[in-house]
C-alpha cells in the first residue's frame, strides 16, 4: 500500500466536487481527526476546467463556505428573464450572487480538506467497490498503476450524475443513483457577445423546449453560452449545431473558443433513499440539483454537508441503529432543501407547457415597469397570469 497512508480506513469519499470535497472536509472536521477519511479523484479539482456556468447566491454560498475574493470572477446584480420576441424583464437585487472561478473555489475547498486532516488523492481511479462483511473494498488504480485495494466501514459516492459504481451492487438496488431525470445540456466559452458582467440572461420559449438557454458572465470579455433541454425532447439537429446556430443567429461578431456538453442529474418526482449499507450518495449522484434552474453548486456543498453528518452518527454508532441513521439521511436533506425540490420537480411539468405567446406577453408586460418593481414574484406571478390554467396544474407548489 505504497501509495496510501493506510490500507484501511473508516471512510473513502469517491469524488473531488463540491459534495465530495464539502463532505470529505465536514467528516474530518466533525471528526477531529480522530477517524481515517480518505478523498479520491482521477485528477486534480482545481487544474482542469470546471465546466458550468459558475453562478451562486452570495447569501447560500457564504452560508456553507466562506465566500474569499481570491475564487469569486464577479459579483451579480440581478436576472434578465428573456422572452422568445427578445422582450426582456430585469430582476434587480445589488450583489445577490456571485460568479465562482471553479478551479480556485475547488483548490479552496481541498485545502480545507487537508486542513481538517483527510487524505487527499487527486490520482486515483476508482475501478470497483464491492460489498464485504465488514464494509467495503475499494478498488484503485493510482497513475494508471496496478490495482490496489483498500478497505472502509463506509464509502460516500460522490462521483456524478448515471454514476456506475454502484451499478449492480444487490444491497444498494433502489438506491438514488444520479439518473432521477438526467437533462442533456451544451454550452459554449465565447468572446464578443454584448453583455453585462453583473446580470445573468435566461431565454425561455419552444426554442428551447422543456428548458431554457442562458447568458452567464465570466471576466468582462468572455461568457458561458449554452442551454438545456428536457430529457425526452427528440433533437431535430445535434445540439452542438444547434448552439452554434443560436449563436450565429443572435451574436453574429462573436468568437467561440469552445463548447462543451454533459447530462445534468436534476431531483425527480420519485423519492429515493440516498444511503443504504454504509454507502451514502452525494451531490448529483444524489440528484440534489434544482428542477427547473437546475443550479446545483451551492445544493451539492449543502448536500455533503448533511451527508457527512449521517455519516459521523454512523460511524459513532455500534451498530444497532446505522440502518435508522442511513434512512434518516433522505429525511435530513429533504427537511433542509429536498422537500422544496420534489414540489419544484411536480411543477415542472406545467412550466414547461407555457407557450411562447405567454412568455412573450407576461415579459412586455414586466419591461415597462420601472427596474424597482420587477420583483422575482411579480415576474412569477405575470407568467402565470398569461396562462391561467397553469395556476391549477403548478398547484403542487402549495403542498
Amino acid at each position: 500500500m505504497a501509495n496510501f497512508a493506510s490500507n484501511r480506513y473508516d471512510v473513502v469519499v469517491c469524488g473531488a466536487g463540491p459534495a465530495g470535497l464539502m463532505a470529505a472536509c465536514t467528516l474530518g472536521r466533525l471528526t477531529g481527526g480522530a477517524r481515517r477519511i480518505l478523498l479520491l479523484d482521477k485528477k486534480e479539482p482545481w487544474k482542469e476546467p470546471i465546466f458550468c456556468a459558475e453562478a451562486v447566491s452570495n447569501d447560500r454560498l457564504n452560508a456553507l463556505w466562506p465566500v474569499d475574493p481570491s475564487f469569486v470572477r464577479g459579483t451579480l446584480s440581478g436576472i434578465y428573464f428573456t422572452s422568445p420576441k427578445r422582450y426582456r424583464a430585469e430582476f434587480y437585487s445589488k450583489d445577490c450572487g456571485l460568479i465562482l472561478d471553479r478551479r480556485l473555489f475547488h483548490h479552496n475547498l481541498a485545502d480545507g480538506c487537508s486542513a481538517a486532516g483527510v487524505e487527499c488523492r487527486y490520482d486515483a481511479l476508482i475501478k470497483k467497490l464491492e460489498k464485504t462483511a465488514e464494509g467495503w473494498n475499494v478498488s484503485v488504480s493510482v497513475a494508471g498503476g496496478e490495482v490496489e485495494t483498500l478497505s472502509a466501514a463506509a464509502v460516500v459516492d460522490a462521483s456524478g450524475p448515471s454514476c456506475k459504481l454502484t451499478r449492480g451492487i444487490e444491497c444498494l438496488q433502489g438506491i438514488e443513483s444520479g439518473d432521477a431525470d438526467l437533462e442533456p445540456a451544451i454550452f459554449a466559452v465565447a468572446e464578443g457577445i454584448e453583455h453585462s458582467k453583473e446580470h445573468i440572461e435566461l431565454f425561455f420559449g419552444s426554442e428551447f423546449e422543456s428548458g431554457y438557454g442562458w447568458i452567464f458572465p465570466r471576466d468582462g470579455k468572455e461568457v458561458n453560452i449554452g442551454f438545456v433541454l428536457g430529457k425526452d425532447v427528440k433533437h431535430k439537429v445535434p445540439l452542438r449545431q444547434k448552439l452554434l446556430d443560436f449563436i450565429a443567429r443572435d451574436y453574429p461578431e462573436a468568437k467561440v473558443k469552445a463548447v462543451y456538453g454533459g447530462a445534468i442529474a436534476c431531483t425527480g418526482t420519485e423519492i429515493r433513499p440516498l444511503a443504504k449499507c454504509g454507502l451514502f450518495k452525494a451531490g448529483d449522484a444524489a440528484s440534489c440539483v434544482n428542477p427547473i434552474s437546475r443550479s446545483g453548486i451551492v445544493e451539492s456543498l449543502l448536500c455533503g454537508k448533511v451527508v457527512a453528518e449521517s455519516v459521523k452518527e454512523w460511524l459513532d454508532d455500534s451498530g444497532a441503529n446505522r440502518e435508522a441513521i442511513e434512512a434518516k439521511t433522505l429525511d435530513r436533506w429533504m427537511a433542509v432543501l429536498g422537500k422544496k425540490h420534489l414540489q419544484v420537480a411536480r411543477a415542472k411539468a406545467g412550466f414547461n407547457k407555457i407557450s411562447d405567446a405567454q412568455f412573450d406577453r407576461a415579459a412586455k408586460k414586466l419591461s415597462k415597469l420601472p427596474r424597482e418593481k420587477q420583483t422575482l414574484f411579480r415576474i412569477f406571478f405575470n407568467v402565470l397570469w398569461a396562462a391561467p390554467s397553469l395556476i391549477w396544474k403548478m398547484r403542487s407548489f402549495l403542498h
